[in-house]
């Protein structure tokens, strides 16, 4: 496919995970790619190469690079940003894919922990969105923004209060954006992942008893991949999506349906 072909896309978040699945997808979709990490020069690097050799294999020719910055710093973003355009020229997408999780009860919660899930999943969030719309105004060209969100924007995660907070957060954040800049041909969407395999999630994945566990709540029943997730960011960033804007899409096997209720036990 080469619906991306000669975009220019920023990925946070992009050493691992979805983060990893999203810059080699878009670019084997024919974009160039900025891939953002926090930490981890070897393991971005290597994803660089994946996505370059991915993108030879489709037979395109990209621009990936990576760059380190910390999402929840104002100044690392916009150096960040100011690298990313400095290489590009411009950009088009901005994937907004960092965060963390930390688990405790929620009287438990330290508040150094609250403060830095908070800081990269909200915060940071929000920080690489307003460089990207000043960037896209600044051009009065159109652009488009993806935050990868969670199904617990909508349903309740104890012992994660920080990261299900910053997730509802995240829902408000994308309508609120969408809204405010329509009218100016920029658009801010969200997805909703479920249960994926990745490397946050593997205390449950090389665990067949809680593996098991988690897959008996998905309707599909079983845990969705990364390049499941990077196909439906790659549809929401391109022009397939260009009549839609402050939505969150849920890619998450059916978990957003109350998949309690798939029996009749409260009739």
């Amino acid at each position: 496919m080469s619906r991306l072909q000669g975009k220019n896309v920023l990925v946070t978040g992009a050493s691992s995970g979805i983060g990893e699945a999203i810059a080699i997808r878009f670019a084997q979709e024919g974009a160039n790619v900025a891939m953002n990490y926090h930490s981890g020069q070897d393991r971005a690097e290597a994803v660089k190469t994946k996505a370059l050799d991915a993108a030879k294999a489709a037979g395109f020719t990209v621009n990936c690079f990576t760059v380190a910055a910390d999402v929840s710093n104002e100044q690392a973003v916009a150096s960040m940003f100011a690298t990313a355009v400095q290489q590009f020229g411009s950009l088009d997408i901005l994937i907004n894919n960092s965060g963390i999780q930390k688990n405790s009860p929620s009287d438990q919660v330290a508040m150094a922990d609250w403060d830095n899930v908070i800081g990269v999943n909200l915060r940071g969030a929000f920080l690489c969105a307003r460089e990207a719309i000043r960037h896209f105004l600044s051009r009065k060209a159109k652009g488009s923004i993806v935050f990868n969100s969670s199904v617990h924007e909508i349903i309740p995660k104890p012992l994660y209060v920080p990261y299900s907070i910053s997730k509802g957060g995240m829902e408000n954040m994308t309508k609120t954006l969408a809204l405010e800049y329509a009218d100016r041909g920029i658009r801010v969407n969200a997805i909703g992942p479920g249960a994926i395999v990745t490397p946050i999630n593997m205390a449950w994945i090389n665990d067949p008893k809680a593996k098991g566990e988690v897959e008996s709540h998905i309707p599909m029943g079983r845990a969705g991949t990364a390049e499941e997730i990077a196909g439906v960011f790659a549809f929401m960033a391109s022009d397939d999506a260009s009549y839609i804007t402050g939505q969150t899409l849920f890619a998450c096997g059916g978990l957003t349906l109350y998949p309690e209720f798939r029996t009749a036990w409260s009739s």
